[in-house]
C-alpha cells in the first residue's frame, strides 16, 4: 500500500473555529484508492512547525505528504514556505503560478467579484513556489495546488477552502494520483449485528478475522442499550475486482455462519 500522512494547516483548526472536515474527505478518497494514511495531524500556521512536519514524514519516507492550507495571499499562509524549507530548496517565482493568478484576478475583475485585477505582492505570492515544484490548476480559486517531488515523497498541497480542494483533487489530480496509487478497487460492505454487547461478537470477529486476514474487519460501538445493534464494517482493496468481490462476500458468509452458531442474526445494510 502507498504511505500517505496528511498534514492540516492553520490556527482557525486548533481554536475549534472551523472544523476540520478536509482531512476526514481525503482519508476516504485515498481509503478508496488502496492508499494507507498513517498519520494525520493538525498544524498552527507556524513555520518551523510546518517544516518540521515536512522533514519527520521524509525522514519516514512517506509516500504522498498532503498538505491543506495555508496557500492564500495573507502572511500567516506559510505552507509553501515551510515546505521549502523542509526539502531544503529556495522559493522562487513559477511565471507558470504567476499567470495562473492573474489571469483569475481577471475572471474576478470581470465578473465584480474584486476591483481590479492588478498583481499585487500579496497575490504574486500565490505564484512563489519551492523551486522544482509544480502548479496544478485550481478550478475554483485563485491560489494553485502545487506539487513538490523529494526522491520516492510526493508532496501535494492543497488550498483549504472545501469547495477547491475537492474540484482539485476530483479534477485536477486524478493523473498523478493514478500514478503513484495505480488502478485499484475498493469495496466497503456494513451490516448490523444483532447484540447489544460488543464483547461477545469480538471473539467472532476474531475468528473472522484469522480466517479472511486480507480483510480489514472493524465493529462501532455506541453504547450500551437494550435495542443496540453493532455495525460491522468489512474493507479490502486489491488491484482486481473480482479478488476483492470474492473475498468480501466470503468473510461476509462466514461472519453469519460463526454469529449463528452462537445464535446472533445480522442483516446487510450495504
Amino acid at each position: 500500500m502507498v504511505t500517505v500522512e496528511i498534514l492540516a494547516i492553520g490556527n482557525e483548526l486548533l481554536i475549534g473555529d472551523v472544523l476540520d472536515t478536509n482531512s476526514h474527505w481525503i482519508i476516504k478518497k485515498i481509503t478508496g484508492m488502496g492508499g494507507q494514511v498513517n498519520r494525520c495531524v493538525i498544524l498552527p500556521d507556524n513555520l518551523d512547525t510546518i517544516a518540521t512536519e515536512i522533514q519527520a514524514a521524509l525522514e519516514r519516507k512517506t509516500e504522498v505528504i498532503f498538505t491543506i492550507g495555508g496557500m492564500g495571499p495573507t502572511v500567516d499562509d506559510l505552507t509553501l514556505e515551510a515546505i521549502a524549507q523542509g526539502i531544503n530548496q529556495p522559493l522562487e517565482a513559477n511565471q507558470e503560478a504567476i499567470n495562473f493568478v492573474h489571469q483569475k484576478y481577471q475572471e474576478l475583475a470581470e465578473k465584480g467579484y474584486v476591483d481590479d485585477s492588478k498583481m499585487t505582492p500579496a497575490r504574486s505570492k500565490m505564484g512563489i513556489l519551492p523551486k522544482g515544484s509544480i502548479p496544478i490548476h485550481n478550478p475554483v480559486g485563485a491560489a494553485p495546488a502545487v506539487i513538490s517531488r523529494v526522491k520516492e515523497t510526493t508532496i501535494i498541497s492543497l488550498p483549504g477552502v472545501p469547495r477547491e480542494l475537492k474540484g482539485i483533487f476530483d479534477n485536477s489530480l486524478p493523473s498523478i494520483l493514478q500514478e503513484k496509487f495505480g488502478k485499484n478497487f475498493y469495496l466497503e460492505k456494513v451490516v448490523m449485528v444483532d447484540s447489544n454487547d460488543e464483547s461477545v461478537i469480538a471473539p467472532i470477529l476474531n475468528i473472522v478475522c484469522q480466517d479472511n486476514p486480507r480483510i480489514y474487519i472493524k465493529s462501532r460501538a455506541r453504547n450500551f442499550d437494550t435495542d443496540i445493534k453493532f455495525k460491522v464494517t468489512l474493507s479490502y482493496c486489491s488491484s482486481f475486482k473480482e479478488e476483492v468481490v470474492e473475498a468480501i462476500n466470503k468473510a461476509r458468509q462466514d461472519l453469519r455462519k460463526e454469529l449463528g452458531n452462537a445464535g446472533i442474526s445480522l442483516e446487510y445494510i450495504e
